[in-house]
């Protein structure tokens, strides 16, 4: 039996029996032929009324029309409706185990097998998939097939091979398609399967290993047990997504996203995060020809050329939420054991559409079992082959597929167990004219054959759709922001758009927009404050500069050094040498925070020390942040002992103010300290922290009650700091700082940089030269920078 598209109505509809009164678009006159003067007279009294009537019927016929017009499947649905399809009624308590007793392969047991259908002689990439290791790959032949199709190391049925394993499906299938791989998962599954790779004849994975790209174990000492980063579910409307704009391609969309989701280029704004285990279906990306449709395929190349379109391999994986969707397909896609029940390729639409649908049904009752979907890097690359792209065969997708993912974010079951929820949602489908009667009978086949061959469907989960939505916090927002990867479309190279840029920076400035940074230079501020402004400026409310050198001309303002400080440390050869250099910059605080009397907060960052502000999104401006969690930087020292004079006296200093200090600031301090040992002291070098303005008071109030003591300005701020509020509640966003208390011995800063930690210590820019080279280096979290050298 041969089905490639969609069946269509069997006959014409019933004939609505005509009206009693005349016909709307009938003329009505007074001259038309009466056989009685009665009627005559009743119709000029009533000419009004069946004027009024006739619109009416008229206008909703209209409506009527237009609405069927706009919805091709609904011409299906209503034919469906009126030919009434039975439900399948299924003993499921009294179905007869099958067992592979045709074929040689009957005692052959695999964990790990790999199906593809083959339409050809065996092709490069089955010879690759062979070398795996660990893999069992499975070729399913059809009538395309040639009748000698032999490759050593591959497991191949053919037709008549696929006729004896006694299998239900079998009576569906189509004979010249790719569906047939049905047969195939069922003789995985038969023989031991525990992951499955649907793959196909054209693809290569990636250094021949899928363990080093998919998550192949979920539980055990083997499973990954980092988290993954998952699509905000915030906005409960948005119910698909384009996941290639997360791995790099903004321009390039999948075979199965609706049309009218193309243009949404935009990258996430935040992800969230969840804990692995429950990825039941891993979708592969795939590097040279992706996975897209005949619109991208015909309308982005011209003349006769490859696609060769690549993805961020270093993206992170990311999940799908409940109530959020993505396009899956046939040919680069793992299936654990508890989501087999999804591999079913319906046989009723073309064979373009058919694991589109079957990835968006699968997706669906995916969330009944608490699974989900995990997009992956690029595992395979397949080879633009320049071959036809029918759009006759997705005509199933564009027309549809839009409508369909609205359906099943709505759609409820009210089954108890898996099996009928899957049963219950194809009938569903099929009324709705998504896929026809031969869906359900081969549904009712395909979960009947799971189960004769040994397959334990899962437990239901309890779902929460229709509960309200968790609120999501400043912590558990997670940054990514997408490389924007060239790619050739229409013969031009891509080379990025200024407007993705400039969108990263409004949004920055939107958030840090009314926070002032503070910074201390150390080193020829006449060199470099420009240059600081104009790298800070972009982002922050202002730039305040504080030097020891003043500078009216460049509005640089005075900041003492603590001579004091000084002469102490000078004389005394056992303090650390992390604390020689010590600015009294705290004193001068105070000042600023007068000036900016509106501002959310105020940042403090001294020359030394680079700020990526690309990772700080995520961190909550009403909390206190510093390096409290970086051991090199806020770090104890011991009070007691030889050579420990010096500390005992900041330690007796440190006591006395807080005796001094108001109640809430000293309950905050002693609670903190008496978790820690009393005869030590917190130091911390505090090249970087921030102060919201719900604490600028106390940060006052604390610097006028060290007045012109002689307390260590790396005693002070960390004192002042534990005072204010518990460690434990200061926001993270430093502790994954790059920290080092000298440069590396080639003294060069570039070897430890990176672009994805919050800051980088130490760092030595003293001229525009190193400016220059500072600017190229962060570039790679802020690509606008280029334009300032």
């Amino acid at each position: 039996m041969l089905v490639q598209d969609r069946s269509t109505p069997k006959g014409p509809k019933p004939q609505l029996k005509e009206p009693s009164f005349p016909h709307p678009n009938t003329r009505l006159t007074l001259s038309s032929p009466s056989k009685s003067l009665d009627f005559t007279t009743w119709f000029s009294d009533n000419l009004y009324k069946i004027f009024t009537i006739s619109l009416l019927i008229a206008s909703v016929a209209a409506i009527f029309f237009l609405r069927n017009v706009n919805s091709p499947a609904a011409l299906v649905h209503r034919a469906q409706a009126n030919d009434h399809i039975p439900f399948p009624h299924i003993d499921w308590n009294s179905i007869t185990p099958i067992t592979d007793t045709t074929s040689s392969y009957a005692s052959f047991r695999s964990e790990q097998w790999i199906v593809v259908s083959v339409s050809s002689p065996p092709t490069d990439s089955i010879r690759s998939l062979v070398k795996i290791k660990g893999w069992q790959v499975l070729a399913i032949g059809n009538s395309k097939t040639p009748f000698d199709w032999s490759l050593k190391g591959v497991i191949f049925l053919s037709l008549e091979q696929q006729a004896k394993l006694g299998f239900r499906v079998v009576d569906h299938l189509p004979y010249d398609s790719h569906v047939r791989k049905s047969v195939g998962y069922l003789f995985a599954i038969q023989h031991g399967a525990k992951t499955i790779f649907d793959a196909d004849d054209r693809g290569d994975v990636i250094d021949d290993d899928l363990g080093k790209h998919f998550d192949l174990k979920l539980i055990g000492q083997e499973a990954r047990q980092d988290t993954i980063l998952q699509y905000s579910h915030e906005n409960p409307n948005r119910t698909v997504v384009n996941p290639y704009i997360h791995f790099g391609q903004r321009s390039v969309w999948p075979r199965g996203l609706p049309l009218e989701n193309v243009g949404e280029l935009g990258h996430e704004e935040f992800y969230t995060e969840l804990y692995g285990g429950k990825q039941y279906i891993q979708q592969g990306i795939s590097n040279g020809l992706p996975d897209v449709d005949s619109v991208f395929y015909f309308t982005r190349k011209s003349g006769l050329e490859a696609f060769d379109i690549r993805f961020d391999e270093k993206a992170p994986k990311v999940a799908l939420p409940q109530g959020m969707m993505v396009p899956l397909n046939s040919f680069n896609t793992l299936f654990h054991s508890s989501a087999f029940w999804g591999l079913m390729l319906p046989v009723s639409v073309s064979s373009m559409a058919s694991d589109v649908l079957r990835g968006y049904w699968a997706q669906r009752l995916l969330w009944e079992i608490g699974g989900f979907v995990v997009v992956y890097p690029p595992t395979v690359h397949r080879y633009d082959r320049i071959q036809s792209y029918p759009f006759s065969e997705e005509k199933d997708l564009h027309l549809n597929v839009g409508r369909l993912i609205k359906f099943l974010v709505e759609w409820r079951s009210k089954r108890h167990r898996l099996f009928e929820t899957i049963l219950d949602l194809s009938y569903v489908m099929a009324e709705e004219g998504f896929w026809t009667e031969l869906d359900v009978r081969f549904t009712a086949a395909w979960l009947q054959d799971l189960l004769a061959v040994g397959y334990q469907q899962p437990r239901l989960m309890s779902l929460e759709l229709d509960r309200p939505r968790a609120v999501i916090g400043h912590g558990d927002r997670k940054e990514f922001i997408p490389r924007k990867l060239p790619s050739v479309h229409l013969g031009v190279e891509e080379v990025g758009s200024v407007n993705y840029e400039i969108g990263n920076l409004i949004r920055w400035r939107k958030n840090f927009g009314n926070v002032v940074l503070i910074m201390f230079c150390t080193g020829p501020v006449e060199r470099t404050a420009l240059e600081w402004r104009l790298l800070y400026g972009r982002i922050f409310k202002t730039v305040v500069i504080l030097s020891e050198q003043r500078n009216s001309d460049l509005a640089i303002e005075y900041g003492q050094l603590a001579k004091a400080y000084k002469e102490i440390i000078s004389s005394n050869p056992f303090i650390p040498s992390y604390l020689m250099k010590d600015r009294e910059v705290f004193r001068y605080l105070p000042k600023i925070f007068e000036q900016f009397t509106n501002a959310d907060g105020f940042l403090y960052l001294q020359d030394d020390t680079i700020l990526n502000y690309w990772n700080l999104l995520q961190a909550e401006k009403d909390k206190l942040w510093i390096t409290n969690e970086v051991s090199k930087s806020w770090t104890t020292v011991s009070t007691s002992g030889n050579n420990a004079e010096w500390f005992s006296s900041q330690a007796e200093m440190v006591k006395g103010i807080v005796n001094t200090m108001p109640v809430h600031l000293q309950v905050s301090y002693k609670e903190t300290i008496s978790k820690s040992e009393p005869s030590r002291l917190t130091v911390c070098s505090s090249e970087v922290f921030y102060i919201p303005r719900r604490f600028v008071g106390d940060f006052v109030d604390l610097v006028n009650l060290v007045g012109k003591s002689e307390l260590h300005h790396k005693v002070a701020v960390p004192m002042f700091f534990m005072a204010m509020d518990s460690p434990s509640k200061y926001d993270p966003v430093f502790d994954s700082m790059i920290y080092k208390r000298k440069l590396p011995s080639n003294n060069s800063s570039a070897s430890f940089y990176s672009a994805i930690v919050p800051a980088v210590h130490p760092w030595n820019v003293s001229s525009e030269p190193d400016f220059i080279k500072l600017i190229r280096i962060m570039a790679t979290g802020d690509p606008l920078l280029m334009e300032m050298v």
